[in-house]
């Protein structure tokens, strides 16, 4: 046995965050359960987990500091209430029937706890490490996450520590609002004036970038920090070194031209992916995007079928939006641009858009606020899980 669990419960100083390992005392676990108590380090020290004084729970279980102990509050508050909560979570898991028919004298637990250092309510801290003991060992011996959940939750996950979240495009529509502007109160101006809502993603357009450089990335995060934010650099040569360059800067997304060599596309996208962000091949001026997409080794997340502003007296042309998903493997986005209005949005929806990308018509607008929600609107789409209450994760 080798099982694996964590949790995290709790907020402030005293919330309560618990790796532990599950295993079997003659095998790998037993021998690191023996080494943690036989191998001391200054301000982590291992301590046995008691219900209470000469009083051991069962399975033997080692409480191991992940934060050093400087104080002697914190010290009082490890082998005080954190001792107990942990002793006590996993006795009241032998009760309830977690281990089964189990031997629990051929188990060992190891549990890695989090003390703040400015932890002082002992109700909140024994309450919190209870409560995380518990969930971390059921999920360990429930093997949680399944794979299934865990691709389910991972792009809908916020870090609770982290204050901020990445966004991730995984339930299209949406609506990228283009910031090709070249003044800066007029950006800052867009920027507080946009709603707050799931399904809009905010683009730094080329001429902002030869305007601004990359650090307007930086720039938009001090106004919305949550933000799904692309940079339009239209690469069209050092595929790589510019791919990194935006992922550097803090992009969610680079934009290369679908005109670039197939070796310059393939480059950045593979470095795109290596750091994390979103691929974009934008089909400005590209004759035929599907042939483009089909000889790519390495497929792109995104295609905009783009029509230029110097073109826009021409009509839409979409092309086969589904022939391009098919073509990329069917996880493929599709965005269309270029002098969309609140009229078209449907037909490029029914066209098989999944993303609308809209400039002038928002940000040249008296009421940006209000332009940006008549798009969303013909989008139809309610904000992500804006109904989902979850308790354990």
């Amino acid at each position: 046995m080798y099982c694996i669990g964590e949790a995290l419960v709790g907020d402030g100083p005293e919330l309560a965050h618990v790796d532990l390992i599950l295993g079997d005392k003659e095998g790998p676990v037993g021998s690191a359960f023996a080494n943690a108590m036989s191998q001391l380090s200054a301000g982590h020290t291992p301590l046995l987990a008691v219900v209470r004084p000469n009083l051991l729970t069962k399975p033997a279980t080692l409480v191991i500091p992940k934060v050093t102990l400087r104080k002697g509050t914190q010290i009082q508050e490890m082998f005080g209430p954190v001792q107990a909560a942990v002793a006590k979570a996993v006795a009241d898991c032998v009760e309830e029937g977690l281990f089964g028919t189990a031997d629990l004298e051929s188990m060992v637990i190891l549990a890695s706890i989090y003390l703040d250092p400015g932890a002082a309510d002992y109700n909140k801290i024994y309450r919190y490490n209870y409560g995380a003991t518990k969930l971390a060992l059921s999920r360990a011996i429930e093997k949680f996450p399944d794979q299934k959940t865990l691709l389910y939750e991972k792009d809908r996950a916020a870090h609770a520590v982290m204050g901020f979240k990445v966004q991730r495009l995984w339930d299209p529509p949406y609506l990228q609002v283009a910031l090709d502007l070249v003044d800066m109160n007029k950006v800052h101006s867009v920027l507080a004036e946009l709603p707050q809502n799931d399904h809009l993603v905010i683009e730094a357009g080329t001429p902002l970038i030869k305007r601004f450089g990359l650090s307007i990335i930086s720039e938009i995060r001090k106004v919305r920090p949550n933000a799904f934010i692309i940079a339009d650099m239209k690469i069209l040569d050092t595929g790589n070194l510019e791919a990194r360059m935006a992922a550097d800067a803090s992009a969610d997304a680079v934009v290369i031209s679908g005109l670039a060599p197939q070796a310059t596309l393939e480059k950045a996208i593979a470095e795109a992916r290596k750091t994390g962000i979103y691929s974009v091949v934008d089909m400005l001026n590209v004759p035929e995007p599907l042939k483009v997409l089909k000889i790519l080794k390495v497929k792109p997340d995104i295609v905009e079928l783009h029509r230029a502003i110097d073109a826009e007296g021409s009509a839409h042309a979409w092309g086969d939006i589904p022939a391009m998903k098919k073509a990329a493997g069917g996880k493929l986005l599709v965005a269309t641009a270029g002098g969309i209005r609140v009229d078209g949005v449907k037909k490029a929806l029914a066209s098989g858009a999944d993303i609308i990308v809209v400039g002038r018509a928002i940000t040249a607008s008296k009421d940006v606020h209000t332009a940006a929600d008549l798009f969303l609107e013909q989008m139809n789409k309610e904000e992500i899980d804006q109904f989902r209450v979850m308790t354990d994760f």
